[in-house]
């Protein structure tokens, strides 16, 4: 499970000199909570802006694939002035930024990389040792790439928002009983933001959790969970669902730990009858959820309300893996 806190997104470079970058996150309360999607995908459309009356403006839209008529397939970043190309990366390298000799060579660094990157012309904006051997950089500079926005494409939920209420009522007259959630972080995460918001009656974004359901039964197992601990824990509760959040994500742990759960549920379930298994957090990709094994993938941004209405959408006919569920 996800909140808006981790992971910001560059929306706008600032001008070089005018106090630093500015950054956004991406613009959403509740972005996508992405189950494993098999539906089609639909193209995304940017907006229309209010106005497009100057002749220079006329000029700045059409270098950027038009605005007032239907919407442009194709667009430039924008950082100054619109359809200029500017953007601004962040990177981090292993170089010393002690001495003014090792800045020197440690900028250099820096520009050679955007260079390749395609940045031209590139100005290094901001930059930070990190310890004696590692500097962190910000970049400013300008791409000739374009972006197809015909090629775009987005998973769409597919299932409906409800209310508290209606995931109540959906549950008894679906189930007949609780159903019953057991949450983790598992492996050596630590980060139980994610998962408390998710399950803990307080709750993100305004919605309550998962607790404050009165027919969802939660065991917040916490952080640092083995995996063997969870599979032993969700059969002795006879869970209905597994939610994990997982933000540790060096060497891919997120992946393997998915993973590793996957199996262990596979092997502990071999005639079927499994709960859900869903994982959520910053960088998993919601369609990646049929290779890792799991049922659903949510990103960030993701509300309990979201979480709470596909867990109730799963319930048409109570059934899970071709068996009945838990009774």
């Amino acid at each position: 499970m996800s909140t808006d806190d981790t992971e910001p997104t560059a929306s706008r470079a600032a001008q070089p000199g005018t106090g630093g970058p500015v950054t956004a996150g991406d613009g959403t309360a509740a972005g996508a909570a992405q189950p494993r999607s098999h539906g089609p995908r639909g193209a995304v459309r940017p907006s229309r802006p209010r106005d497009a009356t100057a002749s220079t403006a006329a000029r700045a839209r059409s270098a950027a694939g038009g605005i007032g008529g239907p919407p442009p397939r194709t667009i430039r970043p924008y950082g100054d002035t619109t359809g200029d190309g500017r953007v601004q990366v962040s990177f981090t390298l292993p170089v010393p930024f002690g001495s003014e000799t090792e800045r020197a060579r440690a900028e250099g660094a820096a520009l050679q990389l955007a260079a390749k990157m395609g940045l031209d012309p590139a100005m290094v904006v901001h930059a930070k040792g990190i310890g004696s051997d590692f500097t962190f950089f910000i970049v400013y500079g300008r791409v000739s790439h374009l972006v197809d926005m015909s090629a775009v494409t987005v998973t769409e939920r597919e299932f409906p928002l409800l209310t508290a209420q209606e995931v109540n009522l959906r549950i008894r007259s679906e189930l007949g009983r609780k159903f019953v959630v057991v949450g983790a972080c598992i492996g050596t995460d630590a980060h139980t933001v994610g998962i408390d918001a998710i399950l803990n009656v307080k709750g993100h974004a305004g919605e309550k959790g998962l607790e404050y359901y009165r027919e969802i039964r939660v065991v917040n197992m916490g952080a640092q969970v083995g995996v063997p601990d969870l599979v032993a824990r969700a059969r002795a509760e006879r869970a209905d669902a597994v939610l994990v959040s997982q933000v540790v994500t060096q060497r891919d742990a997120h992946l393997s730990n998915a993973r590793e759960m996957a199996a262990a549920f596979r092997d502990a379930y071999p005639g079927g009858g499994k709960p859900l298994l869903v994982v959520g957090g910053p960088r998993f990709d919601p369609a990646a959820a049929g290779a890792l094994g799991v049922d659903a993938i949510f990103g960030r941004g993701t509300t309990p309300r979201e979480v709470a209405s596909y867990l109730a959408a799963t319930l048409d006919g109570a059934t899970r893996d071709g068996e009945p569920a838990h009774v």
